[in-house]
């Protein structure tokens, strides 16, 4: 082989190896992370609650349910495509 040949495979060994990390850099799912195998959910965390008169009062709708509050515009960026 020539010099300039091992050169020429050195290079396109590099750049495939360069594609293959990004490309496997992304790979995942989206959404929180999974419990160690050996975590149990035996006692669930006691959340404080809020007493009487602390807060706003939640608007009652016709049916006698609280409305919920409007959600904010969600925002999206060019790659969320690969995500989604």
């Amino acid at each position: 082989m020539s010099s300039s040949s091992c050169q020429t495979l050195t290079r396109i060994a590099v750049v495939g190896a360069l594609v293959a990390a990004l490309g496997l850099a992304g790979c995942g799912r989206k959404g929180p992370l999974d419990p160690p195998p050996g975590a149990s959910i035996a006692e669930p965390a006691v959340v404080a609650q809020p007493g009487p008169g602390v807060g706003p009062a939640p608007e009652i709708g016709p049916d006698g349910r609280a409305i919920a509050p409007a959600q904010p515009p969600r925002r999206t960026t060019p790659i969320d495509w690969l995500i989604n």
